[in-house]
């Protein structure tokens, strides 16, 4: 991949683009990849689009999700039995794309996986597969240069956190590296942690919104549709992980498996988030 090739849009900002002519928020749900098991994933990514979610982040495997808490650490321990690995979760997105060519989907991951495939390889086979973005959780956005310059030349955007502790340096940083949109950490702690305080949310963000200019999407603590209306108030985009990555575990442990029912039951919950964020700024 060439260090002069010239940045290609993802799905994201004209998603963004539309959203904002619309006057609302996205909803964005997190699953873990490979959990239940892999053909589950796919599965569950077209009932979470059926359920009208805007677009889809999907966790790759990991042996230290450090800054996940118990309820997505578990999930990437179930998904590990099944040898799902960063290879295996390229392929699951090329199959979702069979079908779907239109929604964006958002890698949500470690270093340690990319290094080890080697960061050109990645992006090229990433960008074949379909992918729009990748949060490397681990990779602050000063050391990220070689990674913003490759994704660059595949038509990645590269999406980096911003938390209630970031300083305006760090945030700068953010908005000149990043691209499609920056993840804010709602919460301090680990994703499932505490109580989301979305009356003080409004005010983080405006000072977010003083140094970086990208779309913000929120997570951490998201649990419910009341929450998530009153969040898409607020921010771009509204990001749900645990919640979701719990409802999948116990749906399928109690019918065997991903079946027509859990699908069933995944759509209606984020259907009432999405109706919730459709409201909210009426």
């Amino acid at each position: 991949m060439s260090e002069t090739s010239v940045k290609q849009e993802s799905r994201l900002a004209p998603l963004f683009r539309r959203l904002a002519g619309e006057n609302r928020a996205a909803l964005i749900p997190y699953i873990t990849a490979g959990d239940p098991d892999p053909q589950g994933t796919v599965e569950l990514m077209h009932a979470l689009v059926a359920g009208g979610v805007d677009a889809l982040e999907l966790g790759v495997p990991f042996s230290d999700p450090m800054a996940d808490g118990p309820v997505i650490q578990a999930a990437h321990e179930r998904a590990l039995k099944s040898g799902l690995g960063l290879r295996g979760v390229l392929g699951l997105v090329a199959e979702f794309r069979q079908r779907d060519t239109e929604t964006p989907v958002v890698l949500m991951g470690y270093q340690n996986p990319i290094e080890a495939m080697g960061l050109e390889t990645f992006a090229q086979q990433a960008s074949e597969a379909g992918v729009d973005g990748v949060l490397t959780v681990d990779l602050p956005p000063e050391e990220a240069d070689d990674l913003v310059r490759v994704f660059a030349g595949a038509g990645i955007d590269p999406i980096f956190l911003l938390a209630p502790t970031t300083k305006g340096e760090r945030a700068r940083a953010v908005a000149s590296r990043g691209s499609g949109f920056v993840y804010y950490v709602s919460l301090k702690g680990v994703t499932g942690s505490a109580n989301l305080d979305v009356d003080a949310l409004g005010s983080q963000l405006e000072r977010i919104r003083e140094t970086c200019d990208l779309p913000v999407g929120v997570g951490f603590g998201i649990r419910d549709a009341e929450t998530a209306g009153r969040v898409a108030a607020v921010a771009d985009a509204v990001i749900v992980g645990s919640a979701i990555v719990r409802l999948i575990h116990e749906q399928a442990v109690e019918h065997g498996g991903v079946n027509e029912a859990v699908l069933g039951k995944v759509r209606d919950f984020v259907g009432e988030m999405r109706r919730a964020v459709e409201t909210a700024r009426k």
